[in-house]
């Protein structure tokens, strides 16, 4: 990783992509930092510290949902959104058939992703002012809103903050396409990436200022985790890169006086090929109901009693995530990865699997194997959600949630995306050089 930032750093063209990438992550940071006028500071706090999804969805902001900030809402209406299409994509054959039509396909869908977001984004900041607010019907008598500003007009108030959420997510997501257009690539899974990164390191800044001059102990405690994340991070980088290759063989074909074909490739089949999102899927699954019962205020019993049986650390609530985990893992790999495009793909192409007829039965040799390797994917996930924090908490309970499951498995895998595409970018520049 380190040999490949010099080298990109050493050509001109990939030095300025790094530069704007960083330039653009910047003005995240910033706008993760700007209050929103008219409401308090640190209003929802309370509510992401009691609530897992709301959780996760703040350390991807890099804290700015937890502070109420301009970039409250983050990239996750976009994310949403994304998997909303992609999920439709499989269902609506109109969508199926624009995805297959290239640049132009993708343009269509793109906007079409753009315009979903602008829609979970004013929902969810109508959802911000309902919870966090006082709600629509207690507004007026509500201390979490400074209602000189606007006029004691309980319209202009919701408008006004449901204009500038939603305007927060449009511009973290222009910043992703920028950076993704602009920069090194992959925009959005770098916003991720530096949100998750920030919010780890405020929280051990505030860790290590509180060492003092009688007390060292912070700092052992600190020095602890570190080793122990680094750990963690190997231990899962190790899983995360091994993949199952699966050779394929392509016939010799004679077109005119010239022979094609011949060569030989691989099919890569991951074990965690669903990444991150059967877990996404998980938490906010399970995390749903209490969402719903907390914006009610006659459910607070409910609520209540909810988060005494399902609530964070029961057994119950322990079973119901490794189940919805395991469940959400084969779910994403049947939309991931399809046995029979595969196959007819190969098939199209002169190729086939040796000892496998072409066709239908190397359909179904693809679907054995993907299910095997899923099988084992579900289970890495289910132990991975539970043993990050059992880890961190032979070291200390207060940096337990520095590092959520889901935080680690993104960072890893945007973190080698991000040298991928550094490679590709330096081969590209290195046989543009050879050529002239």
């Amino acid at each position: 990783m380190i040999e490949t930032l010099k080298n990109a750093f050493a050509n001109k063209d990939i030095r300025k992509k790094i530069l704007i990438t960083l330039l653009l992550l910047v003005v995240f940071r910033i706008g993760c930092y700007i209050p929103v006028p008219g409401l308090a500071r640190g209003l929802l706090t309370d509510a992401v510290t009691t609530n897992d999804f709301l959780g996760l969805m703040s350390g991807v902001t890099g804290g700015a949902l937890a502070n109420g900030t301009l970039f409250a809402l983050g990239i996750g209406p976009y994310i949403n959104a994304s998997i909303i299409v992609q999920l439709l994509t499989v269902g609506i054959p109109a969508l199926e058939r624009l995805s297959k039509q290239g640049e132009e396909g993708r343009k269509k869908i793109t906007n079409i992703t753009r315009i979903i977001t602008i829609v979970l984004a004013v929902i969810q900041a109508i959802g911000i002012i309902v919870n966090f607010a006082g709600g629509f019907s207690g507004m007026a008598d509500s201390d979490s809103i400074s209602w000189g500003l606007f006029f004691n007009q309980q319209w202009l108030a919701i408008i006004y903050m449901v204009v500038i959420y939603t305007g927060g997510a449009m511009l973290v997501m222009w910043l992703g396409e920028r950076i993704t257009e602009y920069g090194v690539g992959n925009g959005i899974s770098l916003i991720i990436f530096v949100g998750i990164i920030s919010t780890a390191g405020l929280s051990i800044l505030d860790k290590l200022t509180s060492i003092t001059a009688s007390d060292v102990t912070p700092l052992f405690e600190v020095i602890g985790f570190l080793v122990l994340a680094v750990v963690v991070f190997f231990c899962i980088v190790f899983v995360d890169l091994a993949e199952r290759k699966i050779p394929v063989q392509y016939a010799k074909q004679v077109r005119g006086t010239k022979m094609y074909g011949g060569q030989s490739s691989v099919i890569p089949m991951k074990i965690s090929g669903g990444g991150v999102m059967p877990l996404i899927f998980a938490f906010a699954i399970i995390s749903f109901p209490s969402m719903i019962m907390s914006v009610v205020p006659a459910w607070s019993g409910a609520l209540e009693w909810w988060n005494g049986v399902f609530g964070s650390g029961t057994w119950i609530y322990v079973i119901v995530l490794a189940v919805l985990i395991f469940a959400f893992s084969f779910f994403y790999a049947q939309i991931q990865f399809n046995p029979e495009d595969v196959s007819r793909t190969i098939q199209q192409n002169g190729g086939f699997i040796q000892g496998i007829r072409p066709g239908k039965p190397t359909a179904q040799y693809l679907r054995k194997i993907n299910n095997r390797i899923t099988l084992f994917g579900a289970i890495y996930l289910t132990l991975i959600a539970f043993i990050p924090s059992l880890v961190f908490s032979f070291v200390t309970v207060d940096l337990i949630n520095v590092f959520s499951t889901t935080g680690i498995l993104i960072v890893v895998s945007v973190a080698l995306e991000f040298d991928k595409q550094l490679q590709s970018q330096i081969m590209m520049k290195n046989y543009k050089g050879f050529l002239k």
